[in-house]
């Protein structure tokens, strides 16, 4: 009953929680990512654009092959960089189960076992004493019990302890999310690379057989009386010049491959064969794009950033809890007895019961600082999350400008190939019936050479905007997990 007025008043203020309820930020208002004056009319051999909920799971499906469809999906189930997010999530979610338990009635149990002897002689007795005739006394002591202890919180402080490690487990979440769509799209990106490169190393090859066929040709016209040593050497030297560059791009598809490999989580020595060919690549003919409105509430880095929002403005809440005072409840019993077997008699029995008061008096401003800076952080945090909405808007921006582009040098690329094709056929027919030297040829070829390996640029150029866009716009990822708890 001495208790009662100290929880009457605990329970009116039990449902008190201190600090700003969080609230998710404004939907943007914008319904497009391009200005009016950028948005160009469709182009031809661009993927058309359609705005709505977003790219769908596995985008990359949209490329159709198979193979690089299993190397992405044994990247997402290996990664070691993925498992070590997974773990680090887990790790969160076990913090904020942790966290949680304070919340609940602590409830410890001990047992102790003593053995003392009384020093009399420190006491001043000495001699024969009849308290002790054989010397100092020993004292035996067997005690076991317990004890129960209860914050109330009657500010909240643990509620929004909660609330903050709740918000840091989504944020982590959401980086993981982040993680498994970079990897997906570096594995793309990868792939892509792979196929571009060997396109190189074919038109390098295609080209060295063309070199051979001229220092074959100048070599049999100089036996035949009708060409010169130069014209030999000169067939020659762009023959030994054109073959150093290939062992350069052998070299980077082999790192290109080693790559991958550990993209998707295995050796080098393990991948097998990466016949990747830009040719027999599908260029999406329609992009899903997410709306702005529906950007921000898929795309994972976005919502981290909403979630360290959430964090922060609990940690205001933390910090204003410290301010105002605490109560504490509790109880303990204890049995101690000078013999095991008396341990269960009640007259051997103690128990105390208590209620605490801790209120913050003098902490040299310590305690309003840590407010003070908490607020500052949940500043920072709303405007870390501005900043990575509108980031995330501008590289979406960049890339739908970008298709547009690279679909125009797609088709300049083919015309350029043409013309150089047919100025190479024509030159050396020219040279074969001696209305020309060999100086033109090697020019044709080496800007038929040029041409083609521009194409191959463009279109991998084209296929990396295009999976980057589908990163971008969140492919894959459909919205938000179930809401964190919050502070009631």
């Amino acid at each position: 009953m001495r208790f009662l007025p100290i929880l009457l008043a605990a329970t009116a203020l039990a449902g008190c929680t201190v600090g700003p309820d969080f609230a998710r930020p404004q939907t943007p208002g914008v319904t497009g990512y391009q200005p009016p004056s950028e948005q160009r009319v469709a182009v031809r051999g661009a993927p058309a654009v359609t705005l709505g909920a977003g790219p769908a799971q596995r985008w990359w499906t949209a490329f159709g092959s198979p193979e690089m469809d299993a190397l992405v999906d044994r990247a997402i189930a290996n990664n070691r960089s993925l498992a070590a997010s997974n773990a680090t999530l887990a790790a969160a979610l076990d913090q904020l189960r942790a966290v949680a338990g304070r919340r609940l009635p602590q409830i410890d149990a001990n047992a102790r076992v003593d053995q003392q002897q009384v020093n009399l002689a420190g006491f001043g007795f000495s001699g024969n004493n009849p308290l002790a005739p054989g010397g100092n006394p020993e004292f035996h002591l067997y005690s076991v019990g317990g004890g129960i202890s209860y914050d109330l919180d009657l500010f909240g402080g643990l509620r929004r302890q909660v609330e903050q490690s709740a918000a840091q487990v989504e944020a982590q979440q959401r980086q993981t999310e982040a993680a498994h769509l970079s990897i997906a799209g570096q594995v793309v990106n990868q792939v892509l690379t792979v196929a571009a490169i060997r396109a190189q190393v074919a038109t390098a090859n295609a080209l060295l057989a063309e070199d051979l066929r001229n220092v074959d040709l100048t070599q049999k016209r100089r036996k035949g009386g009708e060409g010169t040593l130069v014209e030999v050497l000169n067939a020659q030297s762009q023959y030994t010049a054109d073959r150093g560059d290939i062992p350069q791009l052998e070299q980077q598809l082999a790192e290109a491959r080693h790559l991958l490999a550990t993209l998707v989580g295995i050796a080098p020595s393990e991948l097998g064969e990466t016949e990747f060919d830009i040719a027999k690549l599908t260029l999406p003919t329609a992009i899903p794009v997410a709306l702005p409105s529906e950007l921000v509430h898929r795309r994972p880095d976005i919502l981290q950033a909403e979630a360290d929002l959430h964090a922060a403005a609990a940690g205001v809440g933390v910090a204003t809890a410290r301010l105002y005072p605490d109560i504490t409840l509790g109880a303990t019993l204890t049995q101690g007895a000078p013999g095991i077997g008396d341990l269960v008699k009640n007259a051997f029995r103690g128990y105390d019961i208590f209620a605490g008061v801790t209120a913050p008096i003098f902490h040299g401003g310590t305690l309003k600082a840590q407010r003070a800076a908490a607020i500052n952080r949940a500043k920072a945090s709303e405007a870390t999350y501005q900043q990575t909405v509108l980031t995330a808007f501008g590289q979406v921006a960049d890339l739908l400008s970008a298709i547009q582009s690279d679909a125009r040098s797609v088709v300049n690329q083919r015309e350029s190939v043409a013309v150089a094709e047919r100025s190479r056929h024509l030159s050396q027919r020219s040279y074969q019936v001696g209305n020309s030297g060999i100086l033109q040829v090697l020019e044709t070829e080496r800007l038929y050479q040029r041409a083609r390996n521009g194409l191959v640029l463009a279109q991998t150029r084209q296929f990396l905007n295009v999976a980057r866009l589908y990163v971008a716009t969140a492919g894959g990822w459909t919205g938000p997990a179930p809401e964190a708890p919050v502070a009631g």
